[in-house]
């Protein structure tokens, strides 16, 4: 049987037992400074090297933060057709608007959305108009269609999509009386940086609003590229500010088309770049109202008073004072803040008198109502999003602006919207700056010649008659003339080339100089078409046989044969 422990066992039981209570508690202390001195140095590292934990630029920069994709499809058929609602003893007119800086000249006009202001016609007979904010165009249409609205809004491109539903009742068929702006940087196109041309989106996903000017916009600059829309992966969302936020969220799309002010806070994010906003193509959306055919015809009158007051709104807002004063309306009607609706006045360009009589009446105009209606009708044609055009003079009604241009208070108006270009080389402008895109053209000109409408002679039915040796030859001047005036604030670089069909034979100085002439005898072909057109826009240049258009096939000299039109950033050269 064991004895009792000594005295000196429960001393060394002790002294163990307090030495693994001190390093238990040494332990736990040691723990503890560690966590402190962690959180000292993490403070410390955030102060004064500025870390950074999560990326900043993933959220907060678009205006709305979720999105959703929409199928591909037609707008939906027109509903509830019915005349127009009568005016009341007030003749009040309801005129539907958008959030959009261009209204701001109707809502300055108005003092405001509610109908207090009495306006009068030419002879005096007294009017009211109400502002309806609608900014949904498929909803602003139908209560177009349903008479409780009489004017609708729209951008001209959009005019083919809208007056395929609405020209089944000619009650509702538009009537385009006056232009209000051009969109001048306020839609713009966003890329990846790896995008350096309009060229590079080929075979990529790019996010938009379809059947809007955003759609317009691409497919015009897709197509100037030389892409077709099948060679892209379209995906839809259900507006503009929606595509902002799948491109900012989804890596896989290289491109969205949206509005600011999620274009610029777009750009400023770490891989991305603004490649081109309607600041440089500052004449390809145009915005418009219309009112009802039957209300035209009973109130003609009104229209006029409407398209008189607007214009003297126009003027007046040049002043500073009345531009924060339509500011402040804004921001009432549309529920944003005033520095903000101040901030949006950037984005449009208002058009006076004298650039409406350009927009409607000039036919040497390049991106005039006819050529801008025909170019959408065109590119929605191509994408089956409309069936048979409706002719473009079945819409616009310029006989307000016609009369208009009898009275010296309008008639002394200027066009204010061209830009003045110094001239520029070539070489410079394309030193100095990335082209947003580039159009290849092919003119066939004579052998040994640089003159464009080259007159042989041919045998035609047996008889000899001159003809031209391209007979083409206007049809592409046409378009690169809309592409230059769609582009109006851009630099235009026409580059000649020439085969090498006699390369080695004949002094490459000469046949540098043959193509160089051959893109001049394109630059005065241009400017003498249109007249709006300003020669300092363009610069001429010719590269011989130095950049053939295919290397794999050197002997197909016919794609040699060619003109090049490159369009730069208007600050370049």
């Amino acid at each position: 049987m064991a004895g009792k422990p000594k005295p000196g066992f429960y001393a060394a039981v002790f002294l163990v037992i307090a030495g693994l209570i001190g390093v238990a508690v040494w332990q736990f202390a040691g723990s503890k400074k560690e966590e402190k001195a962690d959180d000292i140095s993490l403070d410390e590292l955030k102060k004064e090297a500025n870390l950074t934990l999560e990326d900043p630029n993933s959220t907060g920069i678009t205006t709305v933060k979720e999105y959703s994709y929409v199928a591909s499809s037609k707008l939906p058929e027109v509903k509830g057709v019915s005349d127009y609602k009568k005016l009341g003893k007030d003749n009040t007119i309801k005129f539907a608007i958008n959030v959009w800086a261009g209204w701001a000249p109707i809502i300055y006009a108005n003092g405001g959305f509610a109908p207090k202001k009495v306006w009068k016609t030419p002879k005096g007979k007294e009017f009211k108009v109400e502002l309806v904010l609608i900014d949904d165009p498929v909803q602003m249409r139908n209560v177009f269609a349903s008479g409780d609205i009489h004017i609708g809004w729209a951008t001209v491109d959009m005019l083919p999509l809208l007056v395929e539903g609405l020209q089944k009742d000619s009650r509702t068929m538009p009537r385009v009386f006056q232009q209000i702006d051009w969109s001048n940087g306020g839609d713009g196109i966003v890329v990846r940086d790896s995008i350096k041309t309009i060229a590079d989106l080929r075979g990529k996903k790019i996010a938009l609003a379809q059947n809007s000017p955003s759609h317009f916009f691409i497919l015009n600059a897709l197509l100037n590229a030389g892409v077709q829309p099948g060679e892209v992966e379209f995906v839809f969302t259900a507006d503009a500010f929606q595509a902002a936020a799948a491109y900012n969220a989804e890596k896989s799309i290289a491109a969205c088309v949206t509005w600011a002010p999620d274009i610029y806070n777009l750009s400023e994010v770490a891989g991305n770049k603004l490649i081109v906003t309607t600041g440089t193509a500052n004449k390809l959306i145009a915005d418009v109202w219309f009112a009802r055919a039957d209300f035209a015809k009973d109130h003609h009158d009104i229209l006029e008073g409407l398209v008189r007051g607007i214009f003297d709104s126009v003027e007046e807002l040049k002043d500073e004072e009345a531009k924060s004063t339509a500011a402040k309306l804004m921001s009432d009607g549309y529920s944003i803040p005033a520095d903000e609706t101040l901030g949006m006045l950037a984005d449009a360009h208002w058009t006076n008198f004298a650039e409406n009589r350009d927009f409607f009446m000039n036919q040497n105009n390049p991106t005039n109502f006819e050529r801008t209606y025909n170019t959408a009708h065109y590119l929605y044609n191509r994408i089956r999003a409309v069936g048979q055009k409706v002719p473009f003079d079945k819409i616009m009604d310029f006989s307000i602006i016609k009369k208009l241009s009898k009275e010296e208070k309008y008639a002394s108006q200027k066009n204010e919207y061209n830009v003045q270009f110094a001239p520029a080389a070539a070489s410079s402008i394309q030193a100095e700056s990335d082209e947003i895109l580039t159009k290849t053209i092919v003119i066939h000109f004579f052998p040994n010649s640089h003159e464009l409408k080259k007159m042989v002679t041919k045998d035609v039915n047996g008889k000899t008659k001159d003809v031209l040796y391209d007979p083409n030859v206007d049809f592409v001047i046409e378009e690169v003339g809309k592409l230059a005036g769609q582009y109006g604030a851009a630099r235009i670089v026409i580059e000649g080339h020439a085969d090498s069909s006699m390369k080695g034979r004949a002094p490459a100085d000469l046949v540098k100089e043959l193509s160089s002439n051959r893109a001049n005898s394109v630059k005065e072909g241009l400017v003498r078409k249109f007249k709006e057109l300003q020669p300092n826009q363009f610069s001429a240049t010719g590269v011989g046989w130095d950049k053939p258009a295919d290397l794999e096939d050197p002997l197909n000299q016919a794609k040699n044969r060619r003109v090049e039109i490159k369009v730069y950033p208007a600050e370049a050269g």
